[in-house]
This record gives structure tokens, sequence and C-alpha cells, in this order.
């Protein structure tokens, strides 16, 4: 099954709509305040009656365009063109955003305002989601705003570029991003569909994009970016015979094998300096830590990497997922059988865990040995994460080409969201658990020893971490080559992600 036909592109039409849309407050947070807290909390989770409820009926603009567009219900002609007053009911059908139904118009796409935490509004034009549908989705489906592409978008760095590629945009919600930071924005889709919802929210977005079909980085072949990102195809598909390949979602490699590829090539279009930010699964078998499967991937790489491992699923959880993610519900014949298929498929390869994770790909600007970093935060993390990920790129950067001597005679303060935390038995005089807790960033949680939570109380930027070893060891009275040793490490692994600083 594919989808219906595609979006017209007229500008003056388009901007036409987007004055409707402004005036209308179209706005994310509008939008919450319309449906209600438990309406829309609701709709986040798929689940559209409450939200239904709260626009039935409705003769104001926001709650009419609401109900046409974000939950596919039918309005009155003359209700929708009084809620578009410049586009029309005309303009609208010529952009073919809706589409007659008797007396009324029904959307043929989802279209809805989307923000970021700079203040910018964007509205994004994406097919129909699925609970404004009545059977599984088309494998020619183009996502709109998910789960991934807002991880994905709060994880990247948002330093001022002059060259950016959004790796496989679909509807151009990373593009969008782009477009606040980078000079150049170019976006690639091997979905043509893809690639014209991508070009008809530039236009209604008043943006400019260069828009390139083909698969993966063939239409960038020779060239170099300054920012790379990419929320690929990466689901984990079984080549199995009736498992529907949705474009959206599958890259048409056998397991894991699109993230790999993509990890392993992407370097040669990385300027010196450059960073490509990935999301992407991984799976491996019994016995098999996941950073034996990903550090084969990034040592071919040959570039700075920085891997969080962010949520783990076993093949039941994995295939229940996806199955329901295409729009086939639990308990029916087609449901099982594609279950029955992913299980299958991890079985036969003896996968035990598939991993979710963000891919951070730096380019170094020195001779020097790249750094890796595979790390796993499972937890709550800073939102947005784009400042962590690039204040840990740079002093990453920086610790990789300093030696041991170097960190320990640098003077080291702890960052003002780090707390110190202390357990003890009870009428113990001294506490048998020290813990590290940073407030931002990854929410980092450290198990401090006596001779570390002894240097971590005195960093505050005075003395260097020798000075104060040196000393704290003589206190201790415990070996000075071991406490520098160790202190090194400690301060490497704290500096790194954002516990310790340094001017």
């Amino acid at each position: 099954m594919t989808s219906s036909a595609n979006l017209r592109i007229d500008p003056a039409l388009l901007e036409h709509l987007r004055e409707d849309l402004a005036e209308a407050d179209f706005r994310v947070d509008a939008v919450r305040e319309r449906l209600g807290a438990l309406a829309a909390d609701a709709l986040g989770r798929e689940q559209s009656l409450p939200a239904r409820r709260a626009v039935a009926g409705a003769n104001d603009s926001l709650g009419v365009l609401i109900g046409c567009f974000g939950l596919g219900l039918p309005i009155p002609a003359d209700t929708l063109g009084a809620a578009l007053p410049r586009t029309g009911v005309t303009g609208a059908i010529a952009l073919r955003i809706v589409e007659p139904h008797g007396a009324h118009l029904v959307a043929t796409c989802d279209l809805r305002p989307y923000g970021d935490d700079l203040g910018n509004c964007w509205w994004v034009a994406s097919d129909p989601t699925e609970h404004a549908r009545s059977e599984p989705l088309p494998v020619d489906h183009v996502l709109g705003i998910g789960g991934a592409s807002t991880t994905l978008a709060s994880w990247t760095p948002r330093t001022p570029v002059a060259r950016a590629l959004d790796l496989g945009t679909g509807s151009g919600v990373q593009a969008l991003h782009l477009s606040g930071h980078a000079e150049t924005v170019v976006a690639t889709d091997l979905s043509q569909r893809a690639l014209r919802y991508a070009e008809f929210n530039a236009v209604l977005n008043g943006v400019e994009w260069d828009l390139r079909p083909g698969s993966f980085l063939d239409p960038v072949a020779g060239e170099t970016f300054d920012l790379i990102v990419s929320n690929p195809p990466f689901v984990i598909t079984p080549r199995a015979e009736g498992v529907p390949l949705y474009e959206y979602r599958d890259g048409g490699a056998a397991g894991d094998g699109v993230v790999a590829a993509l990890t392993k090539g992407i370097g040669a279009h990385l300027a010196p300096g450059g960073v490509a930010q990935l999301l992407g699964n991984w799976e491996t078998v019994a016995g098999q830590d996941w950073r034996e499967r990903v550090g084969q991937w990034v040592e071919q790489s040959g570039l700075d990497v920085w891997v969080v491992q962010r949520d783990v699923q076993d093949p039941a959880e994995y295939a229940e997922l996806w199955a329901r993610d295409g729009g086939h519900r639990p308990g029916t014949p087609e449901h099982e059988a594609l279950v029955g298929a992913w299980l299958d498929d991890f079985a036969d390869r003896g996968v035990s865990e598939i991993g979710f994770g963000i891919i951070t790909l730096h380019r170094p600007t020195s001779e020097r040995a790249p750094f890796v970093d595979l790390v796993e935060a499972t937890g709550p993390v800073a939102s947005p994460m784009g400042p962590a990920v690039a204040a840990g790129l740079a002093i990453r950067d920086r610790l990789a080409g300093m030696s041991d001597d170097e960190v320990l005679d640098t003077a080291w303060r702890c960052a003002e969201d780090v707390t110190t935390e202390t357990y003890a038995q009870p009428g113990a005089t001294d506490p048998n658990v020290i813990l590290l807790r940073q407030g931002g960033g990854l929410g980092r949680v450290v198990r401090l020893d006596t001779l570390d939570a002894a240097l971590v109380s005195v960093c505050d930027g005075e003395l260097t971490a020798r000075q104060s070893l040196v000393a704290i060891s003589g206190l201790l009275d415990q070996p000075t080559p071991e406490a520098l040793e160790s202190g090194a490490a400690l301060v490497r692994g704290l500096a790194a992600d954002g516990l310790l600083l340094a001017d």
C-alpha cells in the first residue's frame, strides 16, 4: 500500500497559509492550552479521544485547525474557510492539504506547530499519523514530529556552522533546526515523497534548503560538512516475506547494518573539526557487551567517538514496538505474524538485546589518537542536551591532547550543578558511601573513595590537581605516585562529562 498524492508547492499560497496559521495562534503552547493538559498529554500518548472531545464542534480558528490537521476530523467548508481567511477553501484544496468529502473537508496531511527552546516556531506537514487512520501505515509513509526526531534535535549542538547536512531528512524537522545556525543546509532523502514534504515545509516556513534525492551519502559524494545530523532508517527489520519495509525506518540492510555503515563511513564527509550526530540501534548476542559491538564500528571510523546508550530492549519488546509503530493492532493475525517474524530473525542470529542511543563523531583538527568514549546513561538527562554535547566534545578534544602530567598541572573546579552525598551506618563516624552527583548533562553519579572525595572537595580552581593530591596523599598516608595516577584518571573522567571544569 502506498500513500496519496503529494502536496502542491505554491509560494504565494503557502505565504497566505503561514500568515493564517500565525494569526490563529497555531503554536505549541497555544494548542496545549486550547486542548487542556489532560487531552494534550493523552494525545502525546496517541490517545486522541480526549482531544477530539475538546474540539468537537469548535468554531474558533485554533480549535478548527487542531481538529482538521491534527486529528483528521471532517470540517464544514465554511468553518475551515473562516479559520484560513487568506488561504481560503479554494487555496487549501489547491495546496492539496485538504480534499472535499461532501459538504466537509478532510485533511490529506498532518500539519502541526513545532518549536524549540530558542523560541522558534515552525509548522511541519507530514503524512497523517496513526490515530488519524483506520488501517496500517503505507510503506511510503512520511513521518512528522516523533520521539526520535525530538531526541536528535535535543542532542545536536547548535554551534554556528557554514555547511550542515541533514541525512535522510524526511519531512525536514532537523533541517528546520539547522536553518537557525547553518549558513547552508543540504538535505537528502531516498524518498521523493519525503523530499516533497520537506520542500513544502521549507517554503511554508520561509527557509531555503538544498534538497537532493538519493540513498544515504550518495547525493553528497566528494563533499564535506561542518555538521551532519541523521535520524536514519535504523530499525532492525526481518528480511522476510510479508514483512512491510517502511521507507522512513527501514534502510534495506540486515540487522544493524545501516548504522554500522554510517558510523564507519561518515567521516569522509566531515570537515576538520566537523561533528556528526546520529541515532541508532545495535544488537548484541548473549554474553556480548554492547561496547564490543559498537566499538568495532567506531574503530574503523578513525574519528573521535562518543556513544551514549539510552535504552535496551529484549527481542520481544523490540518486535512489539515496531509492529505497533506500523499501525498493526495486537491480537490481529497480521500483528502476530510480524512479531513472530522478528522473533525468528533475532533467534536465527542469536540476538539477545537491542540497544538504542546517540552516536557523536568528531574529526580532530590536529594529528592525535582519536578518543573513544562508550557510556550508558538510561536516566534523565539535560534538556536540551546540545549544549552539554558541545561542551563535552570540546573538553574531550582538549583532554585527548593532554598528557597525565598536563592534567595534573591544571587547576580544576567543580561545576555548579555538582553535589556530594554521603551515607553512613547508624552510629558510624565516617561515611561508607560517598557519591558525586551531576544535576545536568548526563546526570552522572560517581562513587568516590576517600582520596577521590578529598580531591574533589578542594577543586576550586586555585590549586592544581597535583598540588592537591600530593598534600592529600600525605595526610592519608598513601603512596604519592599511586595517588597521582588514580587522581589523573578520575579528573579525566569527571572533566569529560562536565563535573570538573578548567579555565
